[in-house]
């Protein structure tokens, strides 16, 4: 059987080779510590469980959801916005409900890029930005990322026949991989240049609710002029600890949440209302202190594994957002080997940079949500192998 010749033209996703490769371990009897995968280890808010408990006893929630998401949803994430950023959103046509930002980051490429376009994308990123825009037939445009920029793309150094050409610019603050944050003048940047050349401004916000010593991240949306021009994913994973349950939204420029809104109504049903009625009852608890609590678990995990790395003698400034810390492969080695390097002599899985661009080659991400003991062990384990069996 052959597969579509697209299919040529992406890599297997890198989360699914660091399972197999962790699996592999497994089978020959290791105890794999993994620092690889993004994916909070601690329990989903209470409110959130327990409302959806009360949903599912509902009959009503199991018939087909609203293909936009629920009023109620749609009406409850604008109020967060509201409260949240100080945004206003018009529920019925700035507000769309996602099962997961992923699938609405693949989708918006497909509504919105077609062979001959091209779309700006972050190197090192979150790998979907690329690879949904190699399946749409557009061009991707790498924007480098490099600590000599604090990880911010160089807008201006971006050619006029690439903006002439430029359908799409993703940024992604706080950002995956690197922990960094944008400042409020490179939005206003970034807002500015994407009005001058029509292009649509696509902010993943995945990250925005995470932020160590008093920071607070904010919506490209505060930015004036922003929804002109603007769309943001929120999901509620990352704060709410819901990776599972697969729920998000889409919010900000009406013609944008339209054309994703008409592509997703030919693919799904939306997300399953039961999943939508928890939501809403996370949103509209005041669940400030909940994201705090998980905000200090996440910067007290990243000041011990910063102290680990340093005495390790790997540099590395503790990131002020995300739950990941972005650092030089050790000793000189390449991302891929000291990825080898650590799985052989330590058991441990990091993500080896080069997985999410060219730009990332020769740097690695840790993940920190893992619970704290097992998080010290894996560093302490890698630290004895850096000791006992120094890279050649």
């Amino acid at each position: 059987m052959r597969r579509a010749s697209r299919m040529n033209k992406i890599p297997p996703y890198l989360f699914l080779e660091l399972d197999k490769l962790i699996a592999r371990q497994r089978e020959m009897g290791r105890d794999v510590i993994s620092l690889g995968i993004g994916d909070p280890d601690q329990p989903t808010a209470s409110v959130a469980v327990e409302a959806l408990k009360r949903a599912v006893d509902n009959p009503e929630t199991h018939r087909y959801p609203n293909y936009l998401g629920s009023l109620d949803f749609r009406t409850s994430m604008a109020q967060w916005y509201h409260n949240r950023f100080g945004v206003e959103l018009d529920p019925r046509s700035e507000v769309l409900g996602l099962i997961g930002s992923k699938e609405g980051i693949a989708h918006l490429i497909w509504a919105m890029a077609e062979p001959g376009d091209i779309v700006l994308v972050p190197d090192p990123a979150y790998p979907v930005y690329y690879t949904q825009t190699i399946l749409a037939g557009a061009e991707p445009y790498a924007l480098p990322l490099t600590a000599e920029r604090q990880f911010l793309p160089d807008l201006s150094a971006i050619p006029e026949n690439v903006w002439a050409r430029a359908k799409m610019l993703w940024l992604n603050y706080p950002n995956n991989p690197t922990g960094a944050i944008a400042t409020r003048d490179f939005y206003e940047e970034a807002v500015q240049l994407c009005l001058k050349h029509d292009v649509l401004l696509c902010s993943d916000g995945a990250y925005l609710d995470i932020g160590f010593d008093g920071y607070q991240a904010p919506s490209i949306l505060e930015i004036p002029g922003a929804k002109n021009i603007a769309i943001e994913f929120y999901s509620l994973s990352k704060p709410f600890n819901m990776t599972g349950w697969r729920i998000a939204a889409a919010v900000g420029n009406p013609e944008a949440i339209d054309a994703l809104g008409t592509l997703k109504s030919n693919l799904d049903s939306g997300p399953f209302t039961a999943i939508q009625d928890a939501a809403i009852a996370t949103l509209d608890s005041n669940p400030i202190p909940f994201i705090q609590s998980m905000n200090a678990l996440y910067q007290e995990r990243r000041d011990l594994a910063v102290k680990a790395l340093n005495n390790m003698g790997i540099p590395i400034t503790p990131p002020r957002s995300t739950f990941y810390l972005w650092f030089p492969a050790p000793f000189g080695m390449s991302s891929q080997e000291a990825t080898n390097y650590f799985v052989q002599y330590a058991d441990v899985v990091l993500t080896p940079g080069e997985a999410y661009g060219d730009h990332g080659r020769g740097w690695m991400r840790i993940s920190l949500t893992i619970d704290t003991a097992r998080l010290q062990e894996g560093l302490d384990r890698m630290a004895r192998a850096l000791r006992d069996h120094p890279p050649v």
